[in-house]
């Protein structure tokens, strides 16, 4: 379809699924531990905490509340309490906790800080006996390889996954002429299409007068990321690791090229004083005509969190040199902190296995995220317009590197180096120096 697409519908749909989110969205802190009619108050009661990063409705207070509610019916003597996390302060909240011996039984977040950060610094217990079960074999490989360390032991047991992307304003790509350079079928587009649509716009701004940027790449910290590596690696075919995932490949000539082409690119800017955030939120304003932080979780809570959104958002691949693009994964999953306890950690295991093994209860925890299943569950999203829209970047997902030694310390290089280039570094000194594991 051309035009507004889908937008009325979508609207509806964002708020709809997100209404909940929506009221709770600024919560924060702890809930009440979950308790069950008839609950014995026995000794033998185990009490466990969850941390969970914001994904999706893991993020919400009253979704996760029901799922733990359930999962108290079926095992009434492990109580389970909740701390909510965030991504500006949530390794500075881990890291404090590990310091002063508060760590929490459960975490909920991907492999690049369950295996290549918490576990490469032996805080993690290993989870191989969870991945010997009948519906662990059902794992997708290549999510199998992203959660167990080098040493073989498994830091994570994961429940969904989702392929990020970049978004642009339709509205405003019509306007300005420059729908001509993206393929709405397949969303995707060229490295050649992207300098073209550009060009475009910037001509087309220029004309109007208007204070608007084609695309932002921030780089004020480490948050969203995974939109830049993405960008600057498929622009001509680079890569962020080797194959093996055994060290950094950024000062390459590809990603050498890839980064003087966006900051010659008339239209495209680093901004060093911006964090994925803000880009997001400047993209929503209408001040800039593309996004390189985005996927489909994003695009409910921005619909949620900006009701004054008036222009289609068309989610699209990152442009690309060779024949398809491959796009930043994401994975997440649970992980336990080895606190000591044996009576915790089997009980953090039931936990898991009554998340991830059982198909209603994971269903419902897969949904929750707004992400996938990470093995086959068939189409848990029928009818759903949206997720359907968003799937077609599934096929796209690239290698998950995220797990390569010394991760921590490349996501904090990479923003640097960003910032560096923002602030006037030329390219190739910035990437000389990009460290590497010996």
């Amino acid at each position: 379809m051309n035009g507004k697409r889908y937008f009325v519908m979508r609207k509806i749909y964002a708020l709809t699924s997100g209404l909940l989110a929506a009221v709770l969205l600024s919560s924060c802190g702890k809930t009440p531990d979950i308790e069950s009619e008839g609950d014995s108050g026995s000794m033998e009661d185990t009490e466990l905490t969850l941390w969970t990063f914001p994904i999706g409705n893991w993020g919400n207070p009253t979704a996760v509340a029901s799922m733990l509610t359930d999962f108290h019916k079926a095992y009434p003597d492990i109580h389970v309490s909740v701390e909510y996390l965030n991504y500006d302060n949530g390794d500075e909240r881990i890291n404090q906790a590990a310091a002063d011996g508060s760590m929490p039984d459960l975490v909920l977040e991907g492999p690049e800080r369950l295996v290549a950060n918490w576990g490469e610094k032996g805080w993690m217990v290993d989870l191989s006996d969870l991945w010997e079960s009948d519906t662990a074999d059902e794992i997708y490989d290549n999510i199998r390889d992203a959660c167990h360390y080098g040493n073989g032991e498994y830091y994570a047991f994961p429940i969904c996954m989702s392929a990020h992307c970049m978004a642009i304003n339709y509205d405003m790509f019509k306007e300005a002429g420059a729908l001509q350079y993206i393929d709405e079928e397949t969303h995707t587009w060229t490295t050649e299409d992207f300098i073209e649509a550009v060009h475009t716009l910037n001509t087309y701004t220029d004309a109007q007068e208007k204070n608007i940027s084609a695309g932002i790449v921030y780089c004020k910290n480490q948050s969203g990321d995974q939109g830049t590596r993405a960008l600057v690696n498929n622009l001509y075919g680079g890569s962020f690791t080797d194959a093996e995932h055994t060290f950094y490949t950024v000062d390459s000539e590809e990603n050498r090229k890839a980064l003087q082409l966006l900051y010659d690119l008339e239209g495209v800017t680093f901004e060093p004083s911006l964090s994925s955030g803000d880009a997001i939120n400047l993209f929503c304003k209408k001040e800039t005509a593309m996004c390189f932080c985005w996927n489909v979780s994003l695009e409910v809570q921005q619909t949620i969190n900006n009701p004054d959104l008036d222009f289609e958002v068309f989610p699209i691949a990152f442009p690309t040199s060779e024949d398809t693009p491959e796009l930043q994964g994401g994975i997440w999953g649970f992980g336990i902190f080895d606190n000591g306890s044996e009576e915790r950690i089997t009980a953090a295991k039931t936990f898991i296995r009554y998340m991830t093994e059982n198909d209603v209860p994971y269903t419902r925890a897969v949904r929750a995220s707004s992400y996938w299943p990470v093995r086959d569950m068939g189409n848990i999203y029928e009818n759903d317009m949206l997720m359907t829209e968003y799937s077609i970047f599934m096929p796209y997902m690239g290698d998950y590197y995220q797990i390569t030694p010394e991760w921590s310390e490349a996501r904090t290089a990479w923003w640097q180096l960003l910032s560096k280039i923002g602030d006037g570094t030329d390219i190739p000194v910035a990437v000389k120096d990009f460290p590497s594991p010996e």
